[in-house]
Formats: structure tokens, sequence, C-alpha cells
């Protein structure tokens, strides 16, 4: 069974330690979490100036990996190497020559030296699963897979990143946040401690906590120009772009297409989708059982054939901002007020 984040950082910090560690996955907050933890837990001050050894896989190779890790500690029960980057490492052999005996780290790894920790941070992507190392560490050491999060759990994940730090959000103000910062935790994580250095603990956190301290706008952000257009409120949707227009940087078109993109995307999946209960539509869309409302509302607001249509919309304006079939110098304001003019009289 595999184990879980918190169950590793408990048993590292009970000083229950592997003689190699493989952190792989798309989620590099985890990775960070715990070869920080490991950095702050194996060793004291004192001991990491001989002891301990940072390396990136970019510019290290496997024989100095390995020189350094078959040396003993001085004056400790342990040394400490962490090769972070590991994602840029060439591995000493490919996936046809592991079947040769020639392998050096596979060698290490199949005996590895008690008082080394040796901790391989293999960063957005899966480690090949196939691959004799990662058999042997899975074996000899200790695996940690660090999966990317469903976007329909972050607002959970929000919550309970809060709760550990004895902070208390409003459900709206999560799933806002869920919604704005997307599924990249470290970037979540990073902006929640912002937050929370903004808001004292004693007072729970509330979308207007949120909207002060996170950069989202409460009248002129993306999810209200969502709204407008479900709506088909040209007048508020133009509103919108006009203040998109004025902060660029903050609301670049890109940003703003790729959003509504993928909110028609979830509309027209919600078309297809035959349970229409609260709580299978926030699975099947992968949103916040609090955003369900609003896709409902929409669905009544533009068909299954419009919602192609506006899909086509996007695309041809995605395209225009390229610079394809563009006409002159049109700014990405006209733009936006075409795309919304089509998508609200057309769509």
């Amino acid at each position: 069974m595999a184990i879980t984040s918190n169950e590793l950082l408990k048993n590292i910090e009970n000083r229950i330690f592997k003689p190699v560690y493989l952190l792989h996955g798309e989620e590099s907050y985890y990775i960070d979490q715990i070869s920080t933890f490991l950095e702050q837990k194996v060793l004291s001050e004192s001991e990491k100036g001989f002891n301990q050894t940072i390396l990136y896989g970019k510019d290290t190779d496997v024989m100095t990996i390995l020189n350094a890790a078959k040396r003993f500690p001085m004056m400790s029960d342990y040394q400490l190497i962490i090769v972070k980057e590991a994602q840029e490492l060439k591995w000493s052999k490919g996936a046809d020559d592991e079947k040769k005996a020639s392998d050096p780290l596979l060698t290490y790894i199949e005996n590895p030296l008690k008082s080394t920790i040796l901790v391989f941070c293999y960063k957005y992507a899966k480690f090949d699963k196939r691959k004799k190392i990662y058999k042997s560490i899975d074996k000899n050491g200790l695996v940690f897979e660090s999966s990317e999060i469903y976007p329909d759990k972050v607002a959970a994940w929000i919550e309970n990143f809060l709760k550990q730090k004895s902070y208390r959000i409003q459900t709206q103000a999560s799933a806002l946040l869920a919604e704005y910062l997307g599924n990249n935790l470290s970037k979540v994580a990073n902006e929640l401690e912002k937050l929370m250095l903004s808001v004292p603990s004693a007072q729970e956190i509330t979308t207007a906590d949120v909207q002060a301290n996170i950069g989202i706008s409460k009248e002129y952000n993306v999810f209200e120009l969502q709204v407008a257009i479900a709506r088909r409120d040209a007048l508020k949707a133009n509103q919108i772009i006009n203040y998109f227009a004025s902060n660029p940087k903050s609301n670049p078109m890109v940003l703003v297409l790729g959003t509504l993109n993928n909110y028609f995307t979830k509309l027209l999946r919600y078309h297809y989708v035959v349970d229409k209960s609260p709580h299978n539509l926030a699975k099947e869309l992968g949103v916040h059982p609090f955003f369900v409302k609003d896709y409902e509302f929409a669905g009544k607001s533009y068909s299954k054939n419009q919602v192609f249509r506006v899909i086509s919309y996007l695309r041809e304006a995605d395209l225009k901002t390229k610079g394809v079939d563009a006409t002159g110098n049109t700014t990405d304001a006209e733009l936006m007020k075409e795309l919304v003019f089509r998508i609200t009289h057309h769509g």
C-alpha cells in the first residue's frame, strides 16, 4: 500500500529513515515538502557542514552521486544527500542497458550504505516503473509518488491546509481560491501563506479577504465575466472587458480566453451528463459543488449546439491573438468585445 505524505513526514519526525528515497510525480509540492523536512530533521545544524550534500540533476552525474553516497558520516549517525531536479539527471543506463549487470547506481541501491540517506527529487513526471532502478528503490528504500490533484479536490485541500495551521475559511472563499489559482499546489500554498500574514488566525477568511489579498477584483474578474456571459448580460461583460483592458498585466487575454474555453468545455460536458444531481455534476465537471448552480443556469441559457458554436468562436479569437486572420491593428479589448457580442447574441 502506498505511503501518504503525512505518514512519511511522521516517520521522518520519528527518525525512521530509509537509505534511498525516490520522490517523483507531476505535483512538485509534496516532493519539495518532504525533501525540505528531511533537510530539517536528519542532521543538526552543526552536523550539516560535513554531512549534508545538495546536488542538482543537470549539474551532476551518477558517479559524483555514488562517490558522495559511499562516504561515511563525520561525527554523525547519518549523512544526507539530496539530488534536486533529478529528472534532469543522466541516469547511468537506458532501458535496454539495464539488462546488463554493469549499472553502478543499481548495484549501490541493491546494497545501500545504511549511514547514507540518498534522496532523488524527480519532479513534474512519473519515474518509469518498469526500470530496475525503480523496483530496487521500492524494495530497498522508499518510493513516494506525488500525484497531481484533481481540480474539484483543491478547495477541500485548501480548507485542510488552513485547518492544520489553525485557520478557518468560508466555503465560498475556498471555492473561489481553487477556481482562480488552479491545481498547482505549490502556487496555492504560496498564496495561502501570504493570505495568512494578512488575516488573524482567530478570524475566518472570507471572500473579501481573498479578493483584497490575492488580487482578484470583487466585480471585475474572469469569474464574473463567466457569470455575465452565462446571463447574456453584454453590458456587464463589456464593463469587465474594459477593466481588463486597463489592467492587461493582471488579466492577459490569453489567460481570459483559456479560462472561458475551460468553462464552456465543462458546460458542454454538463449537457452530456445523464445524472445531473449536484454531487455527480461536481464530480463529472471537476468543480467545487458551490459552482454547480452556475453551470445549471448556463446550461439553460446555452444549448449543446450553442456551446459548440461558442467554443468555435473562442478558437477563432485565440487564432486572431496569434495574428491569424486578424484585421489591421485590432487590440485585445476590441477582439474581446467582438467575441462577447458573438457569444451573447449568436451563441
